[in-house]
């Protein structure tokens, strides 16, 4: 069995972990505002990642319209901010 840094055991457990997406959610909720601004970050009220899906809810409907045309950026920005390519699709509602 060969050594590895504490970073790197955490990263092979959450490959393998069904809290890597709840994580993945986390770290996501701390930078929203700094990728998509604070308008949009006070007015989501939730997201979740489940798989390669990222949920956004919000209850304001022209909110709503706008996500739903920058789809493509959220997912690039996203996955971004992971440092990998987690987010295949974005989901608004």
């Amino acid at each position: 069995m060969g050594t590895y840094s504490l970073s790197d055991a955490l990263k092979q457990f959450l490959q393998k972990s069904r809290l890597k997406g709840s994580i993945q959610a986390l770290q996501i909720n701390d930078v929203w505002e700094q990728i998509m601004g604070k308008t949009i970050s006070k007015y989501t009220e939730k997201i979740q990642i489940h798989g390669h899906t990222l949920y956004i809810t919000t209850t304001v409907a022209p909110l709503k319209q706008e996500l739903l045309y920058q789809k493509e950026k959220i997912k690039q920005r996203v996955n971004e901010a992971l440092g990998e390519n987690v987010i295949k699709e974005v989901v608004i509602h």
